[in-house]
């Protein structure tokens, strides 16, 4: 019998796995996808999130792997410059952006260095084992059933472990998807990695370079009202019409570099509980965040050293069900003030966002106003980000 089977090779599941197998404790990791290379994962390591890594002693995988850092912040309104801010914002480290693939192979190269370690990959959970109404393991699409001391569904904003242990998810309620874009990289970028954040008549998106190598991303915000046949529109001249002179001229030049977007259906969300006698929901499978200011994979690194110091103690001591079950509430009740947190700014900077996109007047007056309130606003929107960028919580990892 594994002592814990872990669901979803996310990061999450992959940092997971990796710090309790260090640890002398018998891990299966299962993975439903063939390989990495899903056609979204986020990028963004926060301070908080690179702290995670460091405390879990994975910082050198960053060095080995493509990224790319941030140099600044810069919005522009109604084709008018708003404000900018340098990383890295008072803290020790700027925002850094990690390709995923090549760090979840990084995590789990590592970790099957250690016998306590097996990794299943490309076969997906379909059910959770029951015994006393206790989650016992798991039964997998092939038809293998796998005991366990303990499951930890790390599966994503779908989660197949929450599902099927009858956990719900409240949802918070939906305003826009996203449509995704990679084009070909600007010279400009390459120097000076700014995310520009660009809101013109009633559409915003935001672009930046990401990690990987001449490439562009480009969020564009859907609201919840937005009829555009988006399969079928000239996407440079709209990126181009909305722009300052300089990144207009790189759409048009470029056009042919535009890949088809990716539509995102943001969801959103807090589970009232994360866990069940035997079984515990970490990251999006727990709380699903908002794609604004890249919390997702960075809250979920703080809940991986959270659960660490919770549970290992208790499995090196071959604790009961009930102490490990009892561990459960505690892991929840120690993160969620920093989710509830990180959530609401989320909620403040995306509500303030969408009333300039639906406020023709309020826009106006922010432009004619500009000189005299930029550093207001510099300021508010600094504030929001010192607690999203650093954490709201301590974490700490002691074991």
């Amino acid at each position: 019998m594994a002592q814990i089977v872990i669901t979803g090779a996310g990061p999450t599941g992959a940092a997971l796995a990796l710090l309790l197998v260090k640890r002398g404790i018998a891990v299966i990791l299962i993975e439903a996808a063939k390989d990495f290379h899903r056609v979204f994962r986020g990028e963004g390591l926060m301070p908080s999130g690179l702290d995670a890594l460091e405390q879990m002693g994975l910082s050198t995988i960053l060095e080995r792997i493509p990224h790319r850092q941030l140099d600044a912040w810069e919005f522009i309104v109604g084709g008018k410059w708003l404000f900018r801010v340098e990383e890295p914002m008072g803290a020790d480290r700027p925002c850094t952006l990690v390709l995923q693939p090549p760090l979840l192979e990084a995590m789990i190269a590592q970790a099957q260095a250690y016998p306590g370690f097996e990794f299943i990959q490309g076969v997906s959970v379909k059910d959770l084992l029951w015994i006393n109404h206790r989650v016992a393991g798991v039964t997998l699409g092939d038809g293998r059933e796998i005991s366990a001391e303990l499951v930890i569904g790390t599966d994503g904003r779908n989660s197949v472990v929450r599902q099927r242990a009858g956990l719900q998810l409240v949802r918070q309620p939906k305003d826009v998807d996203i449509l995704w874009f990679k084009l070909a990289a600007s010279p400009r970028f390459a120097a000076n990695n700014v995310f520009y954040s660009i809101l013109n008549k009633d559409c915003g998106f935001s672009i930046f370079h990401g990690a990987e190598e001449g490439k562009l991303h480009l969020a564009w915000v859907m609201s919840a009202d937005d009829r555009t046949d988006w399969k079928q529109t000239k996407w440079a001249e709209v990126f181009a019409s909305l722009s300052p002179s300089w990144m207009a001229e790189h759409f048009r030049s470029h056009a042919g570099t535009i890949e088809t977007p990716i539509r995102l259906s943001v969801v959103v969300g807090r589970c009232p509980s994360w866990y069940a006698p035997g079984v515990l929901l970490l990251g999006d499978a727990a709380h699903p965040m908002s794609p604004v200011r890249a919390q997702g994979i960075n809250v979920a690194l703080r809940d991986v050293i959270v659960a660490a110091n919770h549970l290992v103690p208790l499995f090196h001591a071959e604790a009961g069900h009930e102490e490990i079950d009892a561990a459960l509430s505690r892991i929840q009740a120690e993160r969620e003030p920093e989710i509830i947190r990180a959530q609401q700014l989320q909620i403040e900077e995306a509500a303030q966002g969408e009333q300039l996109r639906k406020n023709a007047l309020i826009r106006w007056l922010l432009i004619q106003l500009a000189p005299l309130v930029r550093k207001r606003i510099q300021q508010s929107w600094l504030k929001r980000q010192h607690e999203m960028r650093q954490g709201i919580t301590q974490v700490h990892l002691t074991v």
